[in-house]
């Protein structure tokens, strides 16, 4: 009668151990299994992403409002096309600026957008026209060191 009742409190913690693990990873691995579909998702088409990847986080004046979902070349094969998607109440205008920035100096790339002012909002799979690529600091170092500084 004992072995049954601890296989059973051992049984039922085993079970509370993995519901924890499972939240955990969908958690801090950013996955939309509940309530994904209710994002707006958003274009922009950089000159270069370098360093950017999926899964950067995507904000406004320091707060994340979504995360980039996919990076791919346009039609032509010259630009780069990021897709991304931001939470429920966000709005941004045909005037919106996305940027590519770096935390700190060798830190992770994100998206930052400025979301404008004007008249028409961004609908769904919108995109927005202007974009500013991020600091290339490999290309920037080559140009100093070989004295190609304009």
């Amino acid at each position: 009668m004992k072995d049954a009742k601890l296989e059973l409190i051992v049984g039922v913690f085993v079970l509370v151990g993995i519901a924890a693990l499972t939240y955990l990873a969908v958690k801090l691995g950013k996955l939309e299994v509940i309530g994904g579909g209710k994002n707006l998702e958003i274009h922009a088409e950089f000159d270069s992403v370098a360093g950017l990847k999926d899964g950067a986080t995507v904000e406004i004046a320091g707060v994340q409002v979504g995360q980039v979902k996919k990076i791919w070349l346009n039609g032509d094969g010259e630009r780069a096309v990021v897709s991304f998607s931001l939470t429920p109440g966000v709005k941004l205008y045909g005037d919106a600026i996305a940027s590519i920035k770096t935390r700190g100096l060798i830190g992770d790339k994100y998206v930052s957008l400025s979301p404008g002012g004007s008249q028409k909002e961004l609908p769904p799979g919108g995109k927005i026209r202007e974009t500013e690529s991020g600091i290339d600091f490999e290309k920037a170092i080559s140009e100093f060191i070989h004295g190609n500084v304009k």
